[in-house]
């Protein structure tokens, strides 16, 4: 019988397929091609596309199907740009806002992204990282601030998710530690520095010349020999 696990499981397993790198960003995603490489119907592979295309992992174009995101270099910069003109003005104000329950909320979760980073939990991670400049915002009691952060983030995660190395991501999670403990000294000035350096070093850790993954669908979900 089909169950919910099932969708969960073709998540799963295309999810890994696009971190890995093994399913070429654009690959249409045949619904009666998964179907069948998973012995389900077509109702649940929809379901599963579904919830990957809120992940923004796939894109479904009506008429046409589902597709592998295709992450642009160009958009990623422009969404960079943006962001560091939001999160350093969010730096200067969380400071100087910032309580002793609010420091104590960004370190636990710096301790979830780097334990997500150590236990190679590559998808957890990516959310985690991005998730500490909207936690920044909330915290900061900013909903508005947190929304748009969260949408900027969300167009370039598949990026960050599929070309983040695991060394990147390690030094990324270092770099939260560091802001986190600046902002527990209340120093503006460094902090705003150390935000700019972080954002400067999270793209420029994008390695984008990978090699070209395939478009086959059997071979990317086939088990690693």
């Amino acid at each position: 019988m089909e169950t919910l696990s099932s969708t969960d499981t073709i998540v799963q397993a295309l999810t890994h397929a696009i971190v890995e790198h093994r399913l070429q960003p654009g690959s249409k995603l045949v619904e009666q091609a998964l179907a069948d490489h998973f012995g389900v119907s077509r109702t649940l592979v929809r379901q599963a596309l579904f919830q990957l295309s809120q992940k923004r992992l796939v894109t479904l174009a009506p008429a046409r199907g589902a597709f592998v995101a295709s992450p642009s270099a160009d958009e990623a910069r422009q969404v960079f740009a943006v962001r560091r003109m939001l999160e350093l003005e969010l730096t200067r104000a969380f400071v100087r806002a910032a309580t002793p329950a609010d420091i104590d909320a960004l370190r636990a979760h710096v301790a979830a992204e780097q334990a997500a980073v150590a236990g190679g939990d590559v998808a957890g991670r990516t959310e985690l990282l991005g998730d500490f400049h909207v936690r920044m915002a909330e915290l900061l009691g900013n909903p508005v601030l947190a929304e748009v952060l969260r949408d900027l983030l969300a167009r370039c995660a598949i990026a960050t998710l599929m070309y983040q190395s695991s060394h990147a991501a390690h030094d990324s999670a270092a770099e939260h530690a560091a802001l986190v403990d600046c902002f527990a000294q209340g120093n503006v000035t460094q902090a705003v520095k150390l935000m700019r350096e972080h954002l400067d070093h999270v793209e420029a850790g994008l390695k984008l010349d990978q090699p070209a993954p395939t478009h086959d669908i059997k071979s990317a979900l086939a088990p690693a020999s």
